[in-house]
């Protein structure tokens, strides 16, 4: 039974000639879930369903490819001996830092271009993109990847872990941190605490459950990269312990000085867009009484 659980297959069934991978289902219904639950938020807060859903066509496939270049760049030179690999993206080599930037970008332009509110948006956002964080990490369970360094079995069974995880842990005869699993519980965690922090009125500004996605983030991923064996590296030290140590440090301080230090103060998220209508109706009155 061991050897069977042991040795999941990586491909769910074949449409023909095509493999279709456990990895890409796993990360298209992680996909979906955050799209799902961003749809059903923006709705409470006044921003409309397809506005959510024509995002959704921009900022994945840009956040794919965001995380496909930030992999090649730290890998420049095996990419520029072979650069037709560079699209190979079945042979694996992407990076959530990545996706993560080129997806801002892609979402600010497209904010602004509809006249939504920026922080009001990333808030919406961050949370569910956390969750699908921790669902899509199960695919790097399935193909045996993104794992720490070896351990033993024992250390294993002390964490209390179902059987079928620990011998998926098992590669080529030796066990491994299941640094995947840490990372989901975590990225879990804070989904959870995110969202009840964000349901509470009058408590986060704008801007502010981003932020505290950002800084749980990149405090959990600092100390589970360090575990990590396939890291991407600038000479002694791991890319994402760096890129996590600045937004850890970037986003508290960002969170500290807009809520003491900004005049006028941000609204809050429960808010929705209403400052922004009502700001519009006050307007649209002044211009109406000049005429």
């Amino acid at each position: 039974m061991q050897s069977i659980l042991g040795s999941i297959d990586p491909i769910a069934f074949n449409l023909g000639p095509i493999e279709v991978a456990w990895y890409g289902i796993i990360i298209v219904t992680g996909m979906f879930l955050a799209v799902w639950l961003s749809i059903q938020e923006a709705d409470k807060l006044g921003i409309r369903e397809d506005f959510i859903v024509d995002l959704s066509f921009w900022i994945i496939p840009f956040g794919l490819i965001g995380a496909r270049i930030y992999y090649v760049l730290f890998e420049l030179p095996t990419y520029l001996a072979d650069p037709l690999r560079i699209f190979f993206i079945w042979e694996g080599g992407i990076a959530i830092y990545g996706g993560l930037i080129l997806g801002f970008i892609t979402m600010y332009w497209y904010s602004k271009k509809n006249d939504v509110p920026v922080w009001l948006l990333v808030d919406i956002l961050a949370p569910h993109v956390m969750i699908a964080q921790a669902i899509g990490r199960w695919g790097n369970f399935i193909n045996q990847e993104a794992h720490g360094g070896e351990v033993s079995r024992q250390f294993l069974e002390k964490l209390q872990l179902p059987n079928f995880i620990i011998e998926q842990m098992n590669i080529n005869g030796s066990y491994y941190h299941p640094t995947f699993l840490y990372e989901s519980v975590w990225n879990v965690v804070g989904f959870v605490v995110l969202m009840l922090l964000r349901a509470k009125k009058g408590l986060m500004l704008r801007g502010e459950v981003f932020l505290g996605y950002l800084a749980w983030y990149g405090l959990g991923r600092f100390f589970i990269e360090g575990m990590r064996t396939d890291s991407l590296y600038i000479g002694i030290f791991r890319v994402s312990q760096v890129f996590s140590l600045i937004l850890l440090i970037a986003s508290i301080g960002l969170i500290v000085y807009r809520r003491f230090y900004t005049y006028p103060k941000p609204a809050y998220y429960t808010q929705g867009i209403k400052p922004e209508k009502e700001f519009q109706e006050k307007k649209e009155k002044y211009e109406n009484r000049k005429k």
